[in-house]
């Protein structure tokens, strides 16, 4: 996650800076830091963003393993399956979305936000 992309997300909360370090448990300063792209948008700062931002927006869409159509045995062993948490995949380490797993939280999410059940863009309303 980028500043721009942080300040955007702040603005749809429609929060403030002070109102977001409240939210996040931070410090204003922090998220000053952020939006100003002075200090990288550490993992925990992002999750929390966004999983703000689908509760905003009433939740998720259809489960991951509908959306992926995912096999019976490769369910069985995907997180999200066993949480029955597909609406929020992205939220989970170790899911089974890609064949290839993600190494970090940075590759998982760039393959998340061109995912049909995250729906990145339309969260930001781009």
């Amino acid at each position: 996650m980028d500043s721009k992309e942080f300040a955007t997300i702040r603005k749809r909360l429609a929060r403030t800076q002070k109102g977001m370090a409240e939210v996040l448990g931070t410090s204003v300063k922090a998220v000053h830091s952020y939006e100003q792209g002075w200090r990288s948008i550490p993992a925990h700062v992002e999750k929390q963003l966004l999983f703000l931002l689908v509760r905003q927006k009433g939740g998720g869409g259809a489960p991951c393993w509908r959306v992926r159509q995912c096999e019976p045995e490769r369910k069985k062993k995907c997180p999200a399956w066993e949480f029955q948490a597909g609406d929020m995949c992205w939220f989970l380490a170790g899911t089974l979305g890609d064949d290839m797993g993600a190494a970090s939280w940075d590759d998982k999410m760039k393959r998340c936000r061109e995912c049909a059940v995250l729906d990145y863009k339309t969260l930001l309303g781009v």
